[in-house]
């Protein structure tokens, strides 16, 4: 409930005392005007609303001690505003850059995809030298990640012949991909 014909001096002196009832008057008046301006300045009714609120925090911790210069409080909310949304424009081009650092890769991640690429590469050359059995266990342990006793069950084989089996693969494995890498 607005008191008519207080001015914003008045309202100032009593919000800088602690009067919560002439700081929402102030709010009141104001709040409007304020959002108006963050809209036009960030173009984003939920960005200029979150600007609005950090504006009239930041005039509440700042109040004890103001002097009103002139007859209206809205040219030093105005103030604040614009700060407030240029501090929300920059964190927003912080969040966006890193976003894009994010989703773009780098050199390194390139040359390591390469690598990698050509490890696989390696690998499945070495793979189809093998017997199809040790192909099948390969498969289901390592590309599928079945546990011995499953891949041994699924094949119909002893849990011990996958185990010592997929062991001499990559034995092979480890060998063949050392030698071509040299």
């Amino acid at each position: 409930m607005e008191i008519p014909g207080t001015s914003d001096a008045a309202l100032v002196a009593r919000a800088a005392d602690g009067s919560e009832q002439a700081f929402r008057q102030l709010y009141r008046r104001y709040a409007r005007p304020v959002y108006w301006i963050a809209h036009g300045l960030l173009h984003s009714p939920a960005d200029a609303e979150d600007v609005v609120q950090e504006t009239f925090v930041v005039a509440w911790r700042r109040l004890p001690g103001f002097e009103l210069a002139g007859e209206s409080l809205l040219p030093w909310l105005a103030t604040i505003c614009r700060f407030q949304a240029a501090n929300r424009r920059r964190a927003l081009r912080r969040v966006e850059a890193d976003q894009l650092d994010e989703r773009s890769p780098s050199a390194a991640d390139v040359e390591q995809q390469v690598i990698d690429a050509e490890l696989a590469e390696r690998i499945l050359r070495a793979v189809e030298g093998l017997s199809p059995l040790d192909q099948r266990i390969f498969r289901l342990c390592v590309g599928e990640g079945y546990a011995y006793q499953a891949a041994a069950e699924h094949l119909g084989v002893a849990h011990g012949v996958v185990r010592n089996r997929l062991s001499r693969i990559r034995t092979r494995l480890r060998t063949v991909v050392r030698e071509e890498a040299s």
